[in-house]
């Protein structure tokens, strides 16, 4: 009885750092990025949120201040310099992960994703490195139950995953479980 033989991807002859879709994937997600950028700003400095406190939006919607030196979730809270510099450099190193992917990527729906979560990974890195933690301000709240409080750029990143997800269920050979 013969062993069964390992079917290895071929990536000989794929871009490794720019491919069909990397023009969409770098606009996108620069895009991304500075709109994640200016509104932190603009709560920070220019309506200066940390200072004026929570705004009420909606009865179940506040802006409100809160400094994440965590990963998602406010999980694994850093506050020495180490855990903060280790959680720059592992998002640097996704961040690279994912471009390589989106260079190989191909749907536009792929690059797309990944496009979206590239941008609000780089965003969150900004703020840990610029400020040692990431800033959440969007609270969603309904009577006791309190969702976390979030940013734009973990809005594009789960926006990403889950069109990843979607993407990974379709039937087809270019879906990204493939």
């Amino acid at each position: 009885m013969s062993e069964p033989t390992q079917i290895e991807p071929d990536t000989a002859g794929q871009p490794l750092l720019w491919g069909r879709f990397s023009g969409i994937v770098f606009v996108v997600a620069l895009a991304g990025l500075v709109l994640d950028q200016v509104s932190k700003l603009w709560l920070l400095y220019g309506f200066e949120l940390g200072t004026n406190g929570p705004v009420v939006l909606f009865p179940v919607l506040e802006f409100v201040l809160v400094w994440n030196r965590g990963v998602s979730y406010g999980l694994f809270q850093q506050d020495g310099d180490t855990g903060r510099w280790l959680l720059a450099g592992l998002t640097v190193a996704i961040t690279i992960g994912l471009w390589v992917w989106s260079a190989r990527c191909q749907t536009k729906l792929v690059a797309f994703a990944l496009a979206l979560v590239i941008g609000g990974a780089i965003g969150n890195g900004i703020d840990r490195i610029a400020y040692g933690a990431v800033v959440d301000f969007v609270h969603f709240h309904v009577g006791t139950f309190s969702w976390y409080v979030f940013n734009l750029a973990d809005v594009w990143i789960v926006a990403g995953v889950a069109a990843l997800l979607y993407d990974s269920f379709r039937i087809g050979p270019n879906s990204a479980a493939k």
